[in-house]
């Protein structure tokens, strides 16, 4: 009697497990902002920690540990490397170079700091960004772009499949 008790109950709850898998969401928060005073863009990328530690692994065979005691001081420089593949600044059509500034951690999120210098905004016509950060290893992956320039804003969520966003000046 008790072993089909525990089989019905086992028949009754199984459906309700399949609905228990945590969906697990791939997104970054990139926000882009013009310092009138540095004449400079401002860019913040919000990832989180754990896709950044598995694209680190899957593309340079690296294990970071971001955010502990075991953090390794190669890992500034292999996200760096990844953000610069990935990640793209164009001004009025032309690539443009930008500053990795560092990173800091925010519960399970790493946010990176990158800025374009002198970029004389008064007499530019367009930014484009190209974010692909994160699609190389996760198809879902979607990457949220904010700009906030001469009191235009302007938001984008770039893909795998369509990766580029402009902001016309």
């Amino acid at each position: 009697m008790m072993k089909m008790l525990k089989k019905g109950l086992f028949l009754i709850l199984l459906p309700l497990f399949a609905f228990v898998a945590a969906h697990k969401f791939y997104v970054s928060v990139t926000n882009i902002a013009y310092s009138e005073k540095e004449d400079a863009l401002q860019i913040t990328c919000r990832i989180f920690i754990d896709d950044l530690e598995d694209v680190l692994r899957e593309r340079y065979d690296f294990e970071a540990y971001l955010a502990t005691e075991k953090e390794s001081e190669t890992a500034d420089k292999l996200i760096e490397k990844y953000l610069k593949a990935k990640f793209a600044v164009q001004i009025d059509e032309r690539d443009v170079a930008y500053d990795f500034l560092g990173k800091k951690y925010d519960n399970d999120v790493v946010i990176c700091y990158m800025e374009v210098p002198k970029i004389d905004l008064p007499h530019k016509s367009s930014i484009r960004i190209r974010n692909e950060v994160l699609t190389d290893l996760f198809e879902e992956q979607q990457n949220i772009v904010h700009f906030r320039i001469k009191g235009t804003k302007k938001s984008f969520v770039l893909t795998k499949s369509d990766a580029n966003g402009t902001l016309n000046l």
